[in-house]
């Protein structure tokens, strides 16, 4: 698994953080999520020392927007690399994650970037868009299932135009289920490829280009993996 955990907020309901139209806001449950992350703090990167497939998906949203454009980094985490990454091709990056010690280090790595603690829910109703592009790297895969297609709407909502989006996931058909991970336990869920790309087209989103990569973590107690890397365009 290798997520930044952009949408915890744990012990708290949802309805601190907003909500998307149309989504129940007693739904919303990331208890224990943040803290997870809080306690992994700079062992993430070292638990996922090589990021190639994240890296080219990061290059190819990069190099579609002109110099200067903003760009929402969702569940931004250390902003390692894909802040980082986007701050130096020249844009202005907003990173959001609830996780306070993932936040501190985005903001030491990537200190230009403007960093935000705030939930995907409430992402509308923030005032922080709208955005030219969005790269959401392994943070979905942080929400229960029914979720996920409320937040790729609201992403399609703060996009202008025909914006790009730049989507990692780890394929798996999972539900909110609660794995070990870095001495921690955290819920994730999934797709197989195909349903994934189904869930995104239905949101507004044209996949444009698709990779998938093999991957073994540095760490022994995380499963390999399967990374689903989308290129995609907003329908307007």
């Amino acid at each position: 698994m290798s997520s930044s955990a952009g949408f915890g907020a744990g012990g708290t309901s949802g309805a601190d953080f907003g909500v998307y139209d149309g989504f129940a806001r007693m739904s919303i449950d990331r208890s224990g999520q943040p803290e997870a992350f809080d306690a992994i703090g700079d062992r993430y990167d070292e638990a996922f020392p090589h990021k190639e497939g994240q890296l080219d998906c990061g290059t190819w949203l990069a190099d579609q927007l002109p110099p200067g454009s903003r760009v929402l980094d969702v569940g931004c985490g250390t902003g390692l690399p894909t802040a980082r990454q986007l701050a130096d091709a020249g844009h202005s990056v907003v990173g959001i994650d609830l996780s306070s010690s993932m936040l501190k280090l985005c903001r030491d790595n990537v200190p230009e970037a403007d960093c935000h603690r705030l939930d995907v829910a409430a992402l509308e109703s923030s005032g922080l868009g709208p955005f030219d592009g969005v790269a959401a790297f392994f943070s979905l895969l942080m929400l229960p299932r029914d979720e996920i297609p409320f937040a790729l709407r609201a992403l399609h909502r703060q996009l202008r135009g025909d914006g790009p989006l730049a989507l990692g996931m780890v394929e798996a058909d999972v539900n909110d289920f609660a794995i070990p991970f870095l001495g921690n336990s955290i819920r994730v869920s999934g797709y197989l490829r195909d349903e994934l790309r189904g869930v995104v087209q239905d949101a507004g989103f044209d996949v444009v280009g698709e990779d998938a990569r093999a991957y073994a973590p540095a760490s022994t107690d995380i499963p390999p993996e399967i990374q689903l890397f989308l290129q995609c365009r907003r329908r307007p």
